[in-house]
């Protein structure tokens, strides 16, 4: 489970991105979390993969207090997240394998773990004949695809993507948004954070909306809504 309590980010700058952000994201959820540019949704994002801390207040993700979590502990909780942007950052002397199963090399993966979960992760996003590919041969949504694979290759708990369909068309958009439904009826947890009204108005999960670093709404059912 995920706990925001009395949440606060402010930067160097003055800025203020969060405010008194209190929520609780159960496991197996798919979340959307919205709102217009600068309401404060990547900042959210950051904290929950510990890029960033709060200013104040205290986020926790299962046993882990993210707050007060020595630097040590970070890469256990990372291992329990797989994290998706929109610019997917694939190393381009890479092969579409290849760039997976770095992911689990850092971690220390076996070859045979790696050779075993590898080529089902592609299976799963429809990229099992693209293993061989570099980076610059493939779309812009087959790429997309390389950042979830890689995002996934660790059987992570916690799916969390920031502007993932940014990038892309709208049928492609589609696409991965489907990708997104398979991930998470296969049992993580997914939050999203989207501008993609249309994709979160057909597909009616829980939305979270942001504005001026306040959560002004939270539905289950919900749709994008007017903050935007």
């Amino acid at each position: 489970m995920i706990r925001l309590e009395q949440v606060d980010k402010r930067y160097g700058n003055g800025h203020v991105a969060l405010s008194g952000v209190n929520l609780v994201i159960r496991r197996g959820e798919f979340v959307f979390v919205v709102g217009p540019s600068g309401s404060g949704k990547s900042s959210l994002i950051r904290l929950l993969y510990r890029e960033e801390l709060p200013s104040s207040g205290d986020v926790y993700i299962d046993q882990f207090h993210l707050t007060r979590m020595r630097r040590s502990q970070v890469p256990r909780l990372r291992r329990q997240l797989g994290v998706v942007f929109q610019d997917v950052k694939l190393l381009p002397q890479r092969t579409v394998y290849q760039n997976v199963a770095f992911a689990m090399e850092v971690l220390g993966a076996s070859s045979r773990e790696i050779q075993k979960r590898v080529p089902a992760v592609l299976e799963l996003v429809g990229l099992a004949r693209r293993k061989d590919s570099f980076p610059h041969q493939l779309s812009g949504g087959e790429q997309q695809r390389v950042g979830i694979a890689r995002a996934l290759i660790n059987n992570p708990v916690y799916l969390i993507a920031d502007e993932p369909t940014g990038n892309l068309d709208p049928d492609t958009a589609s696409d991965i948004m489907r990708l997104f439904l398979e991930i998470n009826r296969r049992g993580a947890t997914v939050i999203m954070a989207t501008h993609a009204r249309d994709l979160v108005n057909q597909v009616q999960r829980r939305v979270i909306a942001i504005d001026h670093g306040r959560v002004v709404r939270d539905e289950l059912k919900g749709a994008y809504g007017h903050e935007a």
